[in-house]
């Protein structure tokens, strides 16, 4: 790359990174940190375990927020100074470690940039995922498996933590649903653009005349419930069922009635969790996850209020949104932003950033609108 263009992109970078120091307020995040710093030296923190987990998580998440920022400015200057010093020096090795870096920054930099996008109300929370196979048979529960697998793969990529609650394995191959939880800051608002209907085109490998398959599968995203959500769940408003854990497992899995099936009965909604050992930690797992679903239906009551009042009718990104073709040609297209690759094995093996940002992007687009 010429220097002229190194150094337009330098400059470039410094404009965008400017915008996200703007957005994300670096001193009035640094007063926060403060006072937060003065509650975690509280000798009497503890007392109140969950305020606690609050008051550290936020302070664990403001300081790493900043020290991002921080750092991406460090690494600006530094790269604009190595740039500066290459052509002075008419040093080639130096110019490539500069281009090199430049092209690292771009990349963090509209990473970050897409963060500060993450504004709704729950965005900043750890997501709950569940995947449901639909029309299409046992293709249809294949592809179900194949985009949790993806979605673990992905959460490996970053060094997410998930935790599995619950997985429904079908006869033949492949599973009818899962729910799993991906632990990390702004997990919802990162994945929350990747519910609805995906669409998997293949040559079927369980039609022994070989024939083209089309299958669907379903992505619910929720936001995980905190102690501040006050989802009140009277016990009388619920039916507990216990059953035999299926599918594979280890020790004490399809020995003992530890699945729980919880039905929420003033809404009908059922969720079930059979991955932990005992018949309790599935019973705390799946009221973890009914608070979650509880929590998303009250937001939507409020968000269809809001739309009724504005007279909009809503929009239907979460419907069909994305299709994986694998044959008769190679291609994965989301339907809502247009972006594609040509590449769906390195998509099913988690590699979906693109798709992220590019639906981050376009929902902001339409929010703004």
């Amino acid at each position: 790359m010429a220097l002229a263009d190194l150094q337009q992109q330098i400059t470039d970078l410094d404009k965008s990174l400017n915008s996200i120091e703007a957005v994300i307020d670096p001193a009035g995040k640094q007063a926060e940190i403060a006072e937060l710093q003065q509650q975690v030296a509280a000798p009497d923190l503890w007392n109140d375990q969950a305020n606690a987990q609050r008051v550290t998580s936020r302070l664990s998440l403001l300081e790493n927020e900043i020290k991002r920022v921080a750092d991406l400015r460090t690494r600006l200057d530094d790269a604009e100074v190595l740039l500066e010093l290459a052509a002075e020096e008419g040093d080639a090795d130096s110019m490539a470690e500069a281009e090199r870096e430049v092209n690292s920054l771009t990349r963090a930099i509209e990473a970050l940039e897409v963060r500060t996008l993450l504004s709704g109300e729950y965005d900043a929370r750890e997501a709950m995922v569940t995947i449901r196979s639909e029309a299409g048979g046992v293709d249809a529960a294949d592809f179900a498996q194949m985009l949790l697998r993806m979605y673990t793969r992905w959460a490996e990529r970053h060094s997410y933590p998930v935790e599995v609650y619950d997985v429904s394995y079908a006869e033949e191959a492949g599973i009818k649903s899962a729910t799993f939880s991906v632990k990390a800051p702004f997990a919802y608002g990162t994945l929350s653009v990747e519910q609805g209907t995906h669409r998997l085109v293949r040559i079927s490998p369980f039609d022994n005349q070989g024939r083209r398959q089309t299958s669907f599968a379903g992505v619910e995203v929720l936001p995980v419930t905190e102690e501040t959500d006050h989802i009140d769940i009277p016990e009388a408003d619920l039916r507990v069922d216990v059953f035999r854990s299926s599918g594979p497992g280890g020790q004490s899995v399809n020995t003992t009635d530890s699945a729980v099936r919880l039905t929420h009965l003033p809404t009908g909604i059922v969720v079930s969790c059979q991955n932990e050992k005992s018949q309790l930690q599935n019973k705390a797992a799946a009221l973890r996850v009914l608070q979650s679903r509880l929590l998303e239906r009250a937001r939507q009551e409020r968000e269809a209020e809001m739309n009724a009042l504005k007279g909009d009718s809503g929009n239907s990104w979460g419907s069909q949104m994305r299709s994986y073709v694998v044959h008769p040609y190679q291609m994965v297209k989301d339907l809502r932003t247009d972006h594609e690759v040509g590449n769906p094995d390195a998509v099913f093996d988690g590699d979906i950033d693109g798709f992220i940002d590019a639906g981050i992007r376009w929902r902001r687009s339409n929010t703004d609108d």
